[in-house]
């Protein structure tokens, strides 16, 4: 089951999510991406500390938006990752995409 939670600190756009993100509820994460671009953030923190597992999929929800983020100026981090999660972006290269860090306090320091 995915729980998704989208935080405001400005000037930051916190998305938490939990849980497992898979074929069958990507467009919830997909619909809370759009949400968060809408509120005109400058920087997106996706919070993956209670990830459990991520499909393709899901994979293809945030490198859908890598173009956008890219084109509007926004700033686009994870952090939290569990080593397991982290290992399936690392083996598809997504880390050299997608600036990943440990935790929050890390991610906002960058």
């Amino acid at each position: 089951m995915l729980k998704l939670k989208q935080i405001s600190e400005s000037p930051n756009h916190i998305l938490r999510v939990q849980g497992e993100i898979d074929a069958s509820n990507s467009v919830q994460l997909d619909e809370a991406m759009q949400e968060a671009i809408q509120t005109g953030t400058k920087s997106i923190l996706v919070d993956c500390l209670g990830l459990e597992y991520i499909s393709s999929a899901g994979l293809g929800v945030f490198m859908s938006y890598l173009e956008d983020f890219k084109e509007e100026g926004i700033s686009f981090k994870i952090y939290g990752l569990s080593e397991k999660v982290f290992e399936v972006f690392k083996i598809l290269g997504l880390d050299q995409l997608i600036p990943i860090f440990t935790d929050k306090e890390a991610a906002l320091a960058s």
